[in-house]
Parts: C-alpha cells; structure tokens; sequence
C-alpha cells in the first residue's frame, strides 16, 4: 500500500509536479470518477484550474469492450481506422454507438459543471489526472482527445501503473509522472488502503470548490483575455507568405516569431512559446519564412540573409497594421531563425525592442552580431553542448545588453519535464521588461 486514499494519492503526487507550480498555462483535468479527488489536490497544490476531462469509449456493438475510438466535448471524435476496417463497422453503425455514447457524455457535463462550459485548452498544457493506470486505455484517451481540443503540451500524471506503463501510453502525451511502478501490480485498488468508489456527487463537489477557490496572485498578474488567431497574408518583395497574428486587449508589444529549418508557423513549440506570451499581454506573429516551393531549395532555409530579409518585410508590414500601429516589435527566433533575427535586428532603422533566441544559431549571423543594439537572451539547453559552445561565441560578439540563460538537463528541443516551460517564462519576462510603446515621434 502506498497511499491512505485518493487525497492523499493526489497530494503525494503534487510534490513531483513541482515544475508546474503556478504556471498561467496550466489547466488540471481530472477522470471521472476516481481521477477526479486526486487531480483536486493537485490543482490546489498547483495553483491551477482544475476542469474533468470527459471521456466516451467508442465500442465495437458486438465486441464492447474493444474500442475503435472516443469522443470528447465540442463535437471532438478520435477514431481508430485500423479497428474500423478489421471489425468492418459500417458508417451507419459507428454513427449509431457515437450518438448513444454523446448522449450519455453530455449528461455527465451537465451533471458535474451545473451549466459551466468546458477549460478552454488551445495552447495550454493539459495534466491529466486519474487514480491510477491498469490498461492504460481510458488515459490514452483522454490525451489523445486533450490534444484535439487544441492542447499544445499533454502531461499524464498518476500515483501508481505498471512497470511496462511508459510503452503503453509513450505516443500520447508529452510528460509521464507515475510515483509508483510496482512489479506486483494486479490493479489500482491494492495500493490504496481506501480505495471506495467514487460517487458524482464528491466529483461536483471537487469542481465546485475549485471554482470558488481565489485565483493566485501571479495568475492574475500574467492572465490575458487573449482573442482567436487571425490568419494573414504578408506581402514580402513579390512573395505572400501565410500567417497568424494575435493582439490581446491592451498589447504592451507585439512578438514576431523566426522558426527553424524545417519547421513553419505551425510549430508545437513556437505555438507554446506565443500562447504564453499572449496570456501576458504581448501580441504574437508566426508565419511562414519561405513559400513551399522555396522551401524545396534547401539552400534558402540556411540563407541567413534571406530570411532576415523577410522578416523585415514582415515587420513593415505588421507596423502598418491598425491593431498594432505603436507597438514595440520583438523578435523570437528558433535554431537557424535566431540568426535571421539578429541579422535582421542589426540592420539600420530596425528598431527592435528586445530579441528572444531559442536554442538558436546566432554564429550564423556572422559579422552583424556586434551591429546589434536590441537587448539579446539566448536560451539554451544544458546537454545541447555544440548549440551551447556557438551561442557563449556569439555572446562574445554582442555589443548590446545580453544574457545566456541554460535550461539544466534540456536538450535541443527542449522537449524534457518542465523545459518548454521554462522557455516561456524567461521568454515573457525579457519582452515584458524590454518592451514599451514607440513614441508617436519615431514612428515612421
């Protein structure tokens, strides 16, 4: 036995959560029932909101517990086409089990939310709580239908599964937290000394208390209204280029994002990187450095000079824009698209408030480093040893205000417990205490 009972299940895990302690990003979704009381404690510990995550298995009608998928709220379906094909399920059929299935989904909601829509999750990190792991399938899931309704980061976490849990549940979810893996393990009942079942009245109660809870002071702080994407074409030279733009209510600034070779605004990271920007209060641009047919030439996705180019363009564009007219322009730039903002931001007139590199190349922008006069922090991972070498070179070069911050443990990608995060928040706090409007007398 390893916990009292749920509570203390969701307390004990709490303490390996501590990455995510009061992060603005953060929403905790608990699993009817029994998920429910662990994920509460968690989200007190946090400072988080805690919302369920509901779930409906899609069974096949005559073999029922052998899902071919799951639905989630707002219309979210994952279907398993493998399964579909094998058991030969009729579209009329699985029309049939998804319409009993939504009926009972929606009941469930109505029940525990008394009329409160659903956590928004579009760019958030979604931490799946349950009370345990036996098949792993319900948790599959619940990640799986988390990252359609728009999570940009998925972490499973739970006080007890299997030894073989990881392999089961690797593909989906970006962060797995078990305090317990047990070689013994039958099921999630024999480590719990009270493990009664858990009734949709004690899941109301969870909610409602977590609803009435006061929000933490740094949420409110960092907490923007932050309004839909909109997606934009940006004239480049003869070149339109694709975008997506976001201005919350009252922007301090406005951040232009540099992806790296092979990626595109649509980047996971980037995504994650600007949606914690927007909930502080800075606008946020990631488009398309190159066409797809430029993007064919490998050749241009090296070309320093070229993407600095564009992303010039792309800053007189945005200046012209009614919605960010007067705003003070950052940039943030990944791997290879950290060079193109510093090349970019050395050039005369750029007027750039602050540049953000994320694991970035800056050595590619040679000779325009010691140009530079926007205050510069490079980010990069502890165990991206190279990337690291390059980047102390480069800051040698910088003239202008600069720091190197290292994430410990991450790599290239940032891609281990807490680093992403960690990204974020140096992120917003070099724009925030960067940034401020231009005068009206050096607009142009």
């Amino acid at each position: 036995m390893f916990f009292m009972d749920r509570r203390d299940a969701g307390r004990q895990l709490a303490a390996r959560l501590e990455h995510l302690k009061r992060r603005t990003e953060v929403v905790v979704l608990g699993l009817p029932r029994g998920g429910v009381p662990v994920a509460a404690e968690v989200a007190v510990a946090l400072g988080a909101p805690l919302d369920v995550c509901l779930v409906r298995k899609l069974g096949v009608p005559f073999q029922p517990e052998l899902g071919m998928g799951a639905i989630g709220e707002g219309g979210v379906r994952v279907i398993n086409d493998d399964v579909v094909r094998t058991a030969r399920i009729t579209p009329a059929e699985l029309a049939q089990v998804e319409a009993r299935e939504r009926e009972v989904l929606e009941a469930r909601a109505r029940r525990y939310r008394g009329g409160r829509g659903p956590a928004r999750l579009e760019d958030r990190t979604a931490l799946v709580v349950d009370d345990g792991v036996a098949t792993g399938s319900t948790a599959r899931a619940a990640c799986q239908i988390a990252r359609a309704r728009g999570a940009a980061r998925i972490v499973l976490a739970v006080p007890v599964a299997p030894r073989d849990w990881t392999e089961r549940l690797g593909e989906d979810a970006d962060e797995l937290v078990c305090l317990h893996t047990p070689w013994d393990f039958y099921a999630i009942g024999q480590f719990y000394a009270d493990f009664s079942q858990t009734d949709d009245d004690e899941v109301v109660a969870c909610l409602e208390e977590a609803v009435a809870r006061p929000v933490s002071t740094r949420r409110t702080e960092w907490h923007h209204a932050v309004p839909e994407d909109r997606e934009v074409d940006l004239q480049a030279g003869a070149m339109v280029l694709r975008g997506q733009l976001t201005v919350p209510e009252g922007a301090a600034g406005v951040v232009l994002f540099a992806h790296g070779s092979g990626s595109s605004r649509h980047s996971p990271r980037n995504r994650f990187v600007a949606a914690g920007l927007n909930r502080a209060g800075l606008g946020t641009l990631l488009f398309d450095l190159l066409t797809e047919e430029e993007e064919n030439d490998r050749a241009n996705v090296f070309d320093s000079g070229l993407l600095a180019g564009r992303l010039a363009d792309a800053t007189r564009w945005l200046r012209g824009q009614p919605e960010t007219q007067g705003l003070a322009v950052g940039y943030f730039g990944a791997s290879t698209g950290a060079a193109a903002a510093l090349w970019a931001a050395a050039e005369p007139g750029a007027r750039i408030a602050a540049v953000v590199s994320r694991g970035g190349r800056p050595d590619l922008a040679g000779p325009r480093l010691p140009a530079v006069t926007a205050p510069t922090l490079l980010i990069v991972g502890g165990h991206d040893e190279l990337v690291l070498d390059l980047n102390r070179d480069a800051q040698a070069r910088l003239r202008c205000e600069n720091r190197l911050a290292v994430v410990p443990g991450a790599t290239h990608l940032f891609e281990e417990p807490g680093a992403l995060e960690k990204v974020t928040d140096l992120a917003r706090d070099w724009f925030t205490d960067h940034m401020a409007p231009i005068p009206r007398a050096a607009r142009s």
